[in-house]
């Protein structure tokens, strides 16, 4: 009995754990107060972005009793709120500026090889989004909130004006089309005319 419960104990120490289907990075833990008839309430809220460095990220916020209660809450809440972030190899399509509250936050693509340049949340949502190079900075408020979020804004209007363009170059695409088969179907019937006079040309001399 002694040997099956040994060989049990390490199968289970040595049992290989199954992976996440999404890594997480705390942005903020802070304990935040409440102020009630009897006195004060003790809370802690968690900031927290997760991602499958694919491109999918999202971010959120929660409050808790516990520090461990607030980060599952805050996780739940990010799946909630994911968005699909569309890539360009390694980088973004184009430059992007987006606001949110007073945070203003600047992203360039950038060449393969220079890696993420940005720092704090917005590098932890950069990151889990799957952006491997990428120029970015924050020019407005320090707070990581609205900086995440402002990050968060500017991904999913990245993917908004990435379908636009692809609208847009469809349209100009069909004009052009319709437009050469204006023009053939106009020259065809100019020479059909041009047939029509020489023959009656020809008529009138006989």
């Amino acid at each position: 009995m002694e040997k099956g419960k040994g060989n049990n104990f390490k199968k289970r120490r040595f049992q290989k754990r199954e992976k996440p289907e999404f890594d997480q990075k705390m942005i903020d833990l802070a304990r935040v107060t409440r102020v009630v008839k009897g006195g004060r309430r003790f809370s802690f809220r968690a900031s927290v972005v997760i991602g499958n460095r694919k491109g999918k990220v999202g971010f959120g916020v929660a409050k808790g009793n516990d520090v461990s209660i607030a980060i599952g809450k805050a996780v739940v809440e990010a799946k909630k709120h994911m968005i699909t972030v569309k890539r360009t190899n390694t980088t973004i399509a184009f430059d992007i500026k987006e606001k949110y509250g007073a945070a203003r936050v600047m992203l360039r693509p950038a060449k393969e090889g220079r890696g993420v340049v940005a720092g704090g949340a917005m590098r932890a949502v950069i990151e889990l989004a799957g952006i491997k190079d990428v120029v970015a900075k924050s020019l407005g408020t320090s707070n990581k909130l609205n900086v995440a979020k402002a990050t968060i804004k500017a991904l999913s209007r990245l993917n908004q004006e990435m379908v636009v363009e692809k609208v847009e170059k469809k349209d100009k695409k069909e004009k052009k089309e319709s437009g050469d088969k204006k023009t053939t179907s106009a020259e065809s019937e100019k020479s059909a005319k041009t047939t029509e006079d020489k023959k009656e040309k020809k008529d009138k001399k006989k």
